[in-house]
C-alpha cells in the first residue's frame, strides 16, 4: 500500500480559482484539507494565472476564508511577468499596463515605470486580467505594439471560473488585441507555461512537488512541462468529459473529485491502472461501461479506454444499471 498524496509530496502548488474558491467563496472542503496540510507541518504555495491583485491581497483573501496562508506562498503571473521584464529592460523604462492597479504596482516594484498612455513611449506592453479592462486601454495597447514595443501577457486563460458559470479571462481580451495588430503576445508567462510551479519550488527548495489543479490546459499542461506529478480536481472548469479528450500534454497524473483526494492513497487516486469493478471498451465509435463500483473509478476506465480508441470514442452507453448511473454522476449521459 502506497502513502497518501499528502506523505509523499514535499509542497502541494495550489491552483486558486476553482481549486481553493470560486468568486468570493469557498470551494467545499476545500479550507479544512488545506488546513490539515497546514497542521501536519507541509509546505503549501498558491499559483495563480489571475493578475488582477499582489500577493499580499491573496492571501488576505484565503485567510478571510479560513485558508492558512502568508504572502510568500503566494505566486502570481503578475509578479512572474515583472520579473521578466525588469531582466529585459533598462530600470525607468516605461511599461504600458493593460490590467489594474496593482499590476502597475508590481511593475513599479521592479523598477519600471508604469504608464496608461501610447503617448508616453512604452518599451513594453503587460496585459493582465482586469474587470475594468476595455476598449480604451486595448486601443492604447494596439498603438503601442504597433509602434514596436514588446508585448507580454500574464496569461492566456480564455475563461475564468464564477458561481455563474465560466466568464471570459484574459486570454480573451488577449485575443481581441491580437486580432487587432494582427499578431501574438512576444511572450506570455502564465500556466501552462512552467514558470510558476518552478518559482514556488525554488523558493520553498521542494523536490516532490505536487500541483492541484481544475483545468487541463493551463494547470495540468503547465505540471507535465515543468516535470511535475499534478492532481485534476472536479471542482471547477474541466470535468469528466475533457479529461476523456484531453491530449496527452494534458493528462493529469491523479484525478480526485475534490481536495480529500489529498488523503487518500496514491494508488487509489492514480489516473491510470486497472480498477477492480469497471470495465470499458470501445465499440462502433463509442464507448461501453459495465460493472459497479465508485463513479471515480469508472472514469478512470474510461480514461484508458478512450485514449486507446482510434480518433477518440465521445459518447457513451452504459451495459447496466451501476454503468448508467456511474455515468450520470460523471455527467456523461
Amino acid at each position: 500500500m502506497t502513502g497518501t498524496l499528502a506523505t509523499e509530496h514535499d509542497l502541494f502548488v495550489f491552483d486558486l480559482d476553482g481549486v481553493v474558491y470560486i468568486g468570493p467563496a469557498a470551494v467545499p472542503g476545500a479550507v479544512a484539507a488545506i488546513s490539515r496540510l497546514h497542521d501536519e507541518g507541509r509546505a503549501v504555495a498558491y499559483a495563480t494565472n489571475n493578475a488582477a491583485r499582489r500577493a499580499s491581497a491573496v492571501s488576505a483573501h484565503l485567510t478571510e476564508l479560513g485558508v492558512p496562508a502568508s504572502d510568500g506562498e503566494v505566486v502570481t503571473s503578475a509578479q512572474v511577468a515583472s520579473g521578466v521584464l525588469a531582466e529585459r529592460l533598462p530600470a525607468g523604462a516605461a511599461v504600458l499596463i493593460v490590467g489594474t492597479e496593482d499590476l502597475a504596482a508590481e511593475v513599479a516594484d521592479v523598477g519600471l515605470r508604469p504608464v496608461w498612455t501610447a503617448d508616453d513611449g512604452p518599451q513594453a506592453v503587460i496585459q493582465g486580467y482586469g474587470r475594468e479592462v476595455g476598449w480604451t486601454l486595448l486601443a492604447e495597447a494596439c498603438v503601442a505594439v504597433r509602434g514596436g514595443a514588446w508585448w507580454l501577457a500574464t496569461n492566456a486563460d480564455r475563461t475564468l471560473p464564477s458561481d455563474r458559470g465560466p466568464l471570459p479571462g484574459n486570454g480573451a481580451l488577449v485575443a481581441a488585441l491580437a486580432t487587432a495588430v494582427d499578431r501574438e503576445p512576444d511572450l506570455v508567462v502564465g500556466k501552462p507555461a512552467p514558470t510558476l510551479f518552478e518559482e514556488a519550488a525554488k523558493r520553498r527548495g521542494a523536490s516532490r512537488s505536487l500541483v492541484v489543479g481544475d483545468r487541463l490546459d493551463t494547470d495540468i499542461e503547465g505540471a507535465n512541462r515543468a516535470s511535475m506529478p499534478s492532481l485534476f480536481v472536479l471542482t471547477g472548469v474541466h470535468q469528466p468529459a475533457d479529461l476523456l479528450a484531453a491530449p496527452a500534454h494534458q493528462r493529469p497524473t491523479y484525478v480526485a473529485a475534490d481536495l480529500d483526494g489529498l488523503f487518500e492513497p496514491a494508488d487509489a487516486v492514480r489516473l491510470e491502472g486497472e480498477r477492480a469493478g469497471w470495465h470499458a471498451s470501445e465499440s462502433g465509435g463509442e464507448l461501453v461501461l459495465r460493472g459497479a463500483g465508485p463513479a471515480l473509478d469508472a472514469l478512470r476506465a474510461l480514461c484508458a479506454a478512450a485514449w486507446r480508441a482510434p480518433g477518440g470514442a465521445r459518447t457513451f452507453r452504459p451495459d447496466g444499471d451501476a454503468a448508467a448511473a456511474a455515468l450520470a454522476d460523471l455527467r456523461l449521459g
